[in-house]
């Protein structure tokens, strides 16, 4: 795909599910979507800086609700695989997808590779990550980039220390002024956050 015609997928993506946002009003606060505009201008800084190659990073959301964000980073990645405790909300992902694909179309933009993995288990639970490698052939230790919002950064963090291979970055979002130092990770934002909202760590 041509840069112009993958920045104006991206984009058109971008749009659309922050159109949907979950989390901001309402009652469901406990549950808040990425803003897909700031994670897009993330991954282009990533790319910039040589901490992600394109076609190639297997990408691993840890807590993917609808299965945005794994859209998003499918025209970008080799492997984009996500994992959501609760079901209810993964059940949002194919209604919406078949709902942007409509948008897509009627744009004459490509449709999401035919690559992302969305698992119902516990990021946390070896059991989940062996279901994960069982059927896309990707262990956690193969992972190039892990993202997750702010709520779990801590346990997911210890994951990555304890298994994830040296250089993996992590991307966390929902990050303003306090970005927490974790021991076994280097944080590659020291100044600010990324888009003014994701920080990124690196395997040491």
């Amino acid at each position: 795909m041509c840069p112009d015609k993958l920045e104006k997928t991206l984009q058109t993506v971008a749009d659309f599910y922050d159109q949907r946002k979950v989390g901001h009003i309402g009652s469901m606060g406990f549950r808040r979507s990425s803003d897909l505009g700031r994670v897009k201008g993330a991954i282009a800084q990533l790319i910039a800086r040589s901490l992600f190659i394109p076609q190639k990073c297997l990408f691993l959301d840890m807590g993917c609700a609808d299965g945005r964000v794994n859209v998003l980073m499918s025209y970008v990645t080799g492997k984009s695989i996500g994992i959501e405790l609760d079901e209810w909300i993964m059940d949002e992902y194919a209604p919406m997808k078949t709902e942007l694909e409509d948008a897509l179309k009627t744009a004459r933009l490509p449709f999401p590779p035919d690559n992302i993995s969305l698992f119902l288990g516990d990021t946390l639970d070896d059991e989940t990550h062996e279901t994960v490698k069982n059927r896309t052939g990707t262990s956690f230790e193969d992972f190039d980039l892990f993202y997750t919002y702010l709520s779990m950064y801590e346990e997911f963090s210890e994951l990555i220390v304890q298994k994830a291979k040296k250089e993996a970055i992590f991307m966390v979002y929902g990050l303003d002024k306090i970005l927490p130092r974790i021991n076994g990770l280097e944080l590659l934002t020291p100044q600010k956050p990324l888009e003014g909202i994701i920080a990124l760590y690196r395997k040491t």
